[in-house]
């Protein structure tokens, strides 16, 4: 039996601590901090456009590529069920956004994760299935409507 809630799954953004993120050091978590960046939300809204990156990074002595790629880690991992254990994933799969990744197919999708998985881990089992990034679509796209 359909339950009428089923339909219309109800998600909301995850926000997570600044030290889960892949890839930062230490380092770069502490210069965060100083900040007053304590999590992905928070780096999400100083990190909001190109001009606010440009600011960050001079603030904190960064490259910019690097404040880029960590704002785009934090916007994917609002996703639940991609959360900070997926996002860096998906960033080197060629997906930068939650916008983006809401409008992409999961076949294509699929394929660029698996090439990531066989050419970085030589596996293709610790590959994400077609039902997860199904689900990471699907609740992208809920997220993207609400933003």
């Amino acid at each position: 039996m359909n339950h009428p809630t089923t339909k219309h799954q109800k998600i909301t953004s995850c926000y997570w601590g600044i030290s889960e993120l892949p890839g930062l050091d230490t380092g770069n978590i502490k210069l965060l901090n100083q900040c007053g960046i304590e999590n992905t939300q928070q780096l999400l809204t100083r990190g909001s456009n190109n001009a606010n990156k440009i600011a960050l990074s001079n603030q904190l002595g960064i490259n910019i590529r690097d404040i880029s790629k960590w704002v785009a880690m934090s916007d994917l991992a609002r996703v639940p069920s991609i959360g900070y254990q997926y996002c860096g994933v998906l960033l080197h799969s060629g997906v930068s956004s939650v916008n983006q990744l809401s409008q992409m197919s999961i076949q294509q999708l699929h394929k660029q994760i698996l090439r990531l998985y066989v050419g970085t881990l030589q596996s293709r089992q610790l590959c994400p299935s077609v039902d997860v990034i199904q689900t990471w679509i699907k609740q992208a796209k809920i997220l993207h409507k609400i933003n």
